[in-house]
């Protein structure tokens, strides 16, 4: 059962470091018209020449650089659509005082994390009742330590709704607490989410208006300096989280990124409540609300402060969940076919999850260079400074407009961790289309201590292509010796590889210090299955997933 918190006597959270301007520069993004179309142009002056100008070469490598072009095209209009303008003004009343579930969702994270998050939402500021209560998972996905969220919620003085009922794993958990709880409103934080103390009075006053269904800010990562897999997967979501979700909120199709986010209960339960099909549910539960007739909004404000996943594998499995969910939901929700969707929404969800795609088009892409050295067929026949002319310029107006438009937040590393990860891609896909079972991932909030056990095993691809690649530039300096055609297919395959180094580099283990407690040991054996992996954690919450010197632990499917 929750009770109100009186918020005025609430204890204060735990402090983290102020944000700097650099923190918040991917929140600056105003849209240079003038390049977006410039960018639009180029690229489709380059597809025309590529296509159409240039002499083919061999028909299926043609077809094949023709799929790959047509894909960047449509990726590149998409974003050119997204980000043409920010989100206009929306009616917003600073008085409102609507009363709020807050729901700060618990699978067996360290209690100092919970007891952080918890501290912070009590102190938030509301004109209206705010009750918060700690949807505790810990019981039913066998944590060792669920009760710690009872004790604290005891300790603190906010509810605790335990689970004992599996099914839905955080949907279901949030479901269970919407029949439980009675507030019109629901906030929700993930367990490491800490909300500022203005969280509410920034959020709240959107749903004034009265079609308003979720009000979402951004997800950011306050660990994002710790180590390289923290910075890079924080530097990733400075496009989404900027430019991209403030486009999408102007066409009412921002959606639910799973915490930090506020939503009207009536709308939630107009949609069935949070999506239990998809392990991506908030995504999915966006286009059911918004398919109902629902606004909704993006504040571009970093109003809570969370935790990025502080190893490859971490990043590997959220990476893996947000793929397939996405993909999940264009097979079995097709937004083109869903009624109730405005064009410009289907069109946003379409490009959002057509994302995902992008790893057979990479793949596609680097195999060019490749089968070139091997057997000297190309694609196009045309001197290789006549290429390059027409290249560097379209190459160089992409990556100028998305570092114009993140802020210049969106790094080199970024840009590789996106490249590299076409297996983990493709995996996804594959699951998706043989309906291969794997299960939600809950993201460690352990912070670790510097070092990483060796996750190599998770980019094997990309290993394996390297020396592949080497194999097919001595066979094609056998062929044909040093010639402009092989230098320059050798040079692509080059840019491919050394794109991949950050990636691989990522996953490769190093020593840190000293760890406080003595880890846990190892669950079991390291299993990679081709293409399909579990997406559940390895190891509870508050321990590392790995010893520092240990091998990644995948778990099997179930």
């Amino acid at each position: 059962m929750s009770t109100t918190t009186d918020t005025t006597t609430a204890p204060a959270p735990l402090r983290r470091p102020a944000l700097t301007e650099a923190d918040v520069a991917f929140l600056d993004h105003v849209p240079s018209k003038a390049w977006l179309a410039v960018n639009a142009l180029v690229a489709l002056g380059y597809f025309a020449l590529v296509v159409f100008a240039f002499q083919h070469g061999n028909p299926w490598m043609f077809w094949g650089l023709v799929v790959t072009e047509v894909f960047h095209l449509l990726q590149i209009a998409g974003y050119v659509h997204t980000v043409w303008a920010r989100d206009g003004q929306r009616p917003f009343d600073p008085a409102f005082d609507g009363g709020v579930d807050v729901y700060i969702t618990v699978c067996g994270e360290p209690r100092e994390v919970v007891r952080q998050t918890a501290l912070a939402a009590l102190a938030m500021q509301h004109e209206g009742p705010v009750v918060v209560t700690l949807l505790n998972d810990g019981l039913v996905a066998r944590r060792e330590n669920w009760r710690e969220a009872e004790e604290l919620a005891d300790e603190l003085g906010v509810a605790c709704l335990t689970r004992t009922t599996p099914g839905g794993a955080k949907a279901g958990n949030i479901n269970h607490a919407l029949r439980h709880t009675q507030q019109p409103f629901v906030v929700v934080f993930d367990a490491d989410h800490v909300p500022h103390p203005t969280f509410l009075r920034e959020v709240m006053g959107y749903f004034t208006d009265e079609r308003m269904g979720f009000v979402q800010t951004p997800q950011y990562y306050g660990n994002h300096r710790d180590n390289r897999v923290t910075r890079t997967a924080w530097e990733q979501q400075t496009l989404f989280f900027g430019p991209i979700m403030t486009g999408k909120s102007r066409v009412d199709s921002a959606f639910m990124c799973g915490t930090n986010m506020a939503v009207r209960r009536t709308a939630l339960e107009e949609a069935g409540g949070m999506c239990e099909t998809s392990i991506a549910e908030d995504f999915l539960t966006s286009l059911l609300v918004h398919e109902r007739g629902w606004r909704s909004t993006y504040v571009p404000k970093v109003l809570a402060e969370g935790l990025a996943p502080d190893d490859f594998l971490n990043y590997y499995k959220q990476q893996f969940r947000w793929t397939r969910g996405s993909l999940e939901m264009v097979v079995s929700y097709n937004p083109l076919l869903r009624r109730g969707l405005t064009w410009g929404q289907r069109l946003q969800y379409l490009t959002s999850a057509g994302y995902y795609l992008s790893g057979a088009v990479v793949l596609l892409s680097t195999l060019l260079p490749v089968i070139y050295l091997f057997t000297g067929a190309t694609p196009i026949v045309t001197s290789t400074m006549t290429l390059a002319l027409v290249f560097i310029p379209y190459m160089w107006t992409n990556l100028y407009v998305l570092q114009r438009t993140s802020g210049f937040s969106y790094s080199f590393q970024a840009i590789s961790f996106s490249l590299s990860a076409w297996w983990l891609q493709l995996s996804a896909l594959h699951a998706v289309l043989t309906r291969q079972q794997t299960s939600f991932s809950v993201t460690s909030k352990d912070v670790g201590t510097g070092g990483q056990a060796n996750f190599l095993a998770l980019v094997v691809p990309n290993i394996v292509y390297a020396l592949v690649g080497v194999a097919a530039m001595v066979v094609g300096v056998l062929r044909e010796g040093v010639s402009p055609s092989l230098v320059a297919n050798a040079a692509w395959l080059l840019v491919h590889v050394g794109v991949s180094v950050p990636f691989v580099l990522a996953a490769a283990p190093r020593r840190g210090a000293p760890a406080a407690e003595p880890a846990a040991e190892a669950t079991g054996p390291a299993t990679v299955e081709a293409g399909v992996i579990d997406v559940r954690d390895t190891a509870p919450a508050g321990v590392p997933a790995a010893a520092p010197s240990g091998e990644p632990e995948l778990e099997e499917v179930r």
